[in-house]
């Protein structure tokens, strides 16, 4: 026997180490204008972290790499303003992870390790930008001849090789040109600055998070460090005060943008040759401003108002303003998210709008049939014609990007182990993503009166013995995880292998089966959610014989892993343990935007708070339950695992309790993600009386 053989490879093993199957697989692709070139980033292979800026020649099929940054390059001056945004992103690679080109698409820039390269998209020649390290979120003007950036909280400006600071405050609790914790984190935009289309003027946010809370968080494996302290908007409490303003560029001069004194948030704002305009959003969200911006003035004048009684949905890409200048954006009509030209609805009613790539002469958006949200159809909007169109693959996961020449689609399915990716002329881009280790033996269903989507999934071994069963949910807001995509199953199918049926339920408030079933969870983000995770566990064994209901966990992460202690602490009969990692257990400590969406204001509507609350339910624990936290997390931070655990342990509750040093919302290191999955495994087994096989 070769004692120097290599560890026989498993699916933990490479999940961890290709970060959850996505290295080596193209990624942030902007098409120029003429359709002439797609720039793109990538790694070498499916264990390379470290990704590369390509180009694809459309007209050619030809991939050339323009910047290897796996060379000699210190990477050690990344900013803490990038750390954030990484983490914001739940970003783990390295490399080229974001870049801005110039309008047509023939310049770049990048930083990496807090240095900054521009990149010739036609030669493939690279430079180093002459500005000192630690900037943040370069970007290019339209014409490419000025790079924009922040440094330590200044919007700055690099004009003919010359720094000019552009706009700056003494007080380091204000920012200029950077998104606020809540915009990045709940509202999806990731930045604080704009170019106008002629490059001579640039929208930028300020942001005084001076009267936002200071929350600390230390890791208790170094007690050498100092805690690090950021500023959380706990429920209830005050945001950072946010306002829009336009500078020049020649002279910095400065023009204030009043907004709505009722909207305390800023959604999104785009710059186009139609014009500024902006989102706003009131505390409550249940209104949103589309508003035109006088570019030179700072007026503003009405452009669309969206009202709902629970909440206003933000969906990204919207608003925007088309080619002809119609304002494109979406609405709840007919019981569907459809899509809106000046306001009137262009989608039918069967189908749930899910986000907006691109608006020019055509809108593309992404969307589901709401009889099968599993399969998602990247579609057109023809603005001339007025069809609408599917542009990719029958029953496939597809989304995608592009302009008006040329659509770069993103294909999945539950047949093909990896992700396509094609450009409609007939071009493929090179994925250097592994094949995972498992394939998905699924069968999907619409469970009761309400239609729940689930799906299934068992072992490959066509025997007929009896099966404990696992609960594998997310079953909140924003998140599908019933979803026709080989990729997305991968864990659980794993699970499966193990000797399981495991159970994937979107329940009440997950996205894609239209507007009433995502705001079922308004007021209550506990009862309507569990209630349907517990229809499914009753009608199971009707679904798949094999289920031994004698013999049920639950596991789930984040807003998954609340939902996974709530069903064993007010559901025991039916869950007879759990894994819950990262989980809210008291509303009151998560973010305002998220939380009072579905919630309210906790002083003004405490019973919603008090009826969702873990902690208080400690007391009626009568199975195995494992809780796990990454102890750097700072977006669900470690205090709702450590107050629940204390309240079990004065109830007298046995229970478990995994700390992950230095973890945050998301588990990169390899080691930790792939021993995590067969911690977890180790438990349920243990749990419910299964020997290891």
């Amino acid at each position: 026997m070769n004692s120097s053989a290599a560890p026989r490879d498993t699916f933990p093993r490479q999940y961890a180490r290709t970060q959850r199957l996505t290295l080596g697989e193209p990624r942030n692709i902007v098409v120029s204008p003429s359709g002439e070139r797609v720039v793109f980033a990538r790694s070498s292979s499916g264990t390379d972290a470290v990704n590369k800026l390509w180009v694809l020649t459309t007209e050619t099929g030809i991939e050339q790499c323009v910047f290897d940054p796996s060379g000699d390059y210190d990477v050690s001056q990344t900013s803490p303003e990038e750390h954030r945004r990484r983490e914001r992103m739940r970003e783990a690679a390295g490399g080229v992870v974001s870049f801005s080109t110039d309008a047509a698409v023939t310049k770049a820039v990048t930083t990496l390790g807090g240095h900054t390269y521009e990149i010739d998209l036609v030669t493939g020649e690279h430079r180093a930008v002459p500005v000192a390290v630690g900037i943040f979120d370069a970007r290019l003007s339209p014409a490419g001849d000025v790079v924009a950036y922040v440094r330590n909280g200044a919007l700055c400006v690099l004009v003919n090789n010359v720094e000019q600071i552009l706009c700056s405050d003494p007080d380091p609790d204000v920012s200029w040109g950077m998104a606020e914790f809540i915009a990045a984190e709940e509202m999806g935009r990731q930045r604080g600055y704009w170019f106008s289309p002629d490059g001579t003027h640039i929208a930028v946010c300020r942001v005084n998070s001076k009267p936002v809370l200071h929350w600390h968080i230390a890791d208790t494996s170094q007690p050498e460090k100092e805690p690090t302290t950021h500023r959380y908007p706990q429920a209830g409490s005050t945001n950072a005060t946010v306002t829009l303003h336009i500078v020049a560029v020649s002279d910095g001069k400065t023009i204030d943008v009043p907004l709505p004194s009722d909207c305390e948030y800023l959604n999104s704002v785009s710059w186009t040759a139609h014009g500024l305009i902006v989102q706003t959003q009131t505390r409550n969200q249940r209104t949103t401003r589309v508003l035109r911006i006088d570019e030179h003035s700072g007026d503003s004048s009405l452009l669309h108002e969206e009202s709902d009684e629970q909440w206003v949905e933000l969906v990204p890409g919207t608003p925007a303003l088309a080619s002809d200048g119609a304002l494109i954006t979406c609405g709840e009509r007919d019981g569907a998210r459809r899509l809106l030209v000046n306001g009137e609805p262009v989608t039918p009613a069967t189908t749930q709008v899910r986000s907006v790539q691109f608006v020019g002469r055509r809108v593309l958006f992404a969307a589901n049939d709401i009889a099968r949200p599993w399969f998602l159809y990247l579609c057109e909007y023809d603005l001339e014609t007025k069809a609408v169109s599917r542009l990719s693959p029958d029953e496939s996961v597809t989304t995608g990007t592009g302009n008006d020449s040329h659509v770069v689609l993103r294909t999945t399915s539950t047949l093909s182990p990896l992700a396509t990716h094609h450009v409609k002329d007939g071009s493929v881009l090179t994925s250097h993503a592994e094949t995972p280790l498992v394939s998905p033996n699924v069968q999907f269903h619409v469970v009761g009166p309400r239609q729940v989507p689930v799906a299934i999934l068992t072992p490959k071994d066509g025997l007929t013995h009896r099966l404990p069963v696992l609960f594998d949910p997310y079953g909140g807001p924003h998140a599908q995880r019933v979803v026709a995509s080989h990729q997305a199953l991968a864990v659980s199918q794993w699970f499966a292998d193990q000797g399981f049926v495991v159970v994937v339920v979107d329940g009440a408030g997950t996205p894609g089966k239209g507007s009433s079933y995502e705001r079922e969870v308004a007021g209550d983000l506990a009862d309507p959610v569990l209630k349907d995770q517990c229809q499914v566990a009753s009608m199971l064994s009707q679904l798949e014989p094999r289920a031994d209901m004698s013999r049920v966990a639950i596991r789930g992460w984040s807003f998954g892993g609340y939902l996974a202690a709530l069903a064993v602490l007010r559901e025991p009969d039916v869950f007879h343990c759990a894994v819950a990692g990262a989980p809210v257990t008291d509303w009151r400590l998560y973010d305002t935007h998220y939380t009072e969406r579905y919630l309210g204001d906790p002083e003004k509507e405490s019973d919603n708070f008090d009826r969702t609350n873990l902690i208080r339910d400690a007391h009626r624990l009568r199975r195995p339950l494992l809780l796990i936290h990454g102890l750097a997390d700072d977006n669900v931070v470690a205090a709702h695992t450590l107050q629940l655990s204390s309240a079990l342990l004065s109830a007298g509750k046995p229970h478990e309790v995994l700390p992950l040093s230095g973890v945050t919302h998301m588990t990169p290191q390899e080691v930790v993600a792939e021993n995590l999955l067969l911690h977890q495994l180790d438990f349920i087994r243990r749990s419910l009386g299964i020997r290891n096989t």
